[in-house]
């Protein structure tokens, strides 16, 4: 086994997929078989949800109507939809899920406390942080970031549509070079989007890899974490 305890983090656009909003079910079950396929082979994870399916902070506030920070709360929620939606699908493919929020709303899920959050990982329960860092300005691939860290996982999964990081986007370009490896430095300095600079800069500070790879190939995840395959994926170190 490669890894033991992991942190993947996917897009709420993922979500919703050729409808581009809301929830396809579909896709919630098959990264639900991907997830527990980790856990099967003993992997410990971490999942971290975006809202873009539902809403933007960035997008709501960019007519000044709605207020940067409410539209970002706005976002906050709109990664809980998405949490609760995860969890049941999970749930639905037998793994035990517990759902932690960072702005607190105990109904729905428990608050986010980290020594909880690891004892759940410990007991094989995968656990979902939802909410964001519960602050505004602050993107869900930082939030991804700083609960790996916290958590002690050993790596961070940036689940994506392509296999890897390219110099430009290669759905648009054909010449578009895969990155098989490259540093922290490299992939703030040129400005690579693998995930935002915050969060690329808290990974480094903690020495945290970064894996993008591509979440709608059959067995990836398992194959990348369990089995240390790197050749379909990209790593930031």
């Amino acid at each position: 086994m490669a890894y033991k305890r992991v942190l993947v983090k996917f897009s709420g656009e993922a979500l919703a997929g050729e409808a581009g909003h809301g929830i396809d079910t579909q896709i919630l079950k098959f990264i639900a078989q991907e997830i527990k396929s980790l856990v099967d082979a003993g992997i410990e994870v971490g999942i971290v949800i975006g809202g873009g399916n539902i809403i933007r902070g960035v997008t709501a506030a960019q007519d000044g109507i709605i207020k940067r920070t409410s539209g970002d709360y706005m976002g906050m929620l709109a990664t809980v939809i998405n949490g609760v939606a995860m969890q049941e699908a999970c749930e639905h493919a037998g793994l035990q899920v517990r759902m932690q929020t960072a702005i607190k709303m105990e109904q729905i899920a428990e608050p986010y406390i980290n020594r909880k959050a690891c004892r759940h990982l410990e007991k094989g329960r995968v656990v979902i942080f939802a909410a964001g860092t519960g602050n505004p300005f602050f993107t869900t691939d930082t939030a991804a970031t700083l609960r790996a860290v916290e958590i002690g996982a050993e790596v961070i999964v940036k689940a994506t549509k392509v296999d890897g990081v390219y110099d430009k986007d290669p759905m648009k370009y054909s010449d578009a070079v895969k990155y098989d490896s490259l540093g922290y430095d490299q992939a703030l300095q040129d400005h690579i989007k693998v995930m935002d600079d915050t969060s690329i800069a808290l990974a480094k500070d903690n020495k945290l890899p970064i894996v993008v790879c591509d979440m709608f190939k059959e067995g990836n995840l398992l194959d990348i974490l369990g089995k240390g395959n790197m050749e379909n994926c990209s790593i930031v170190k």
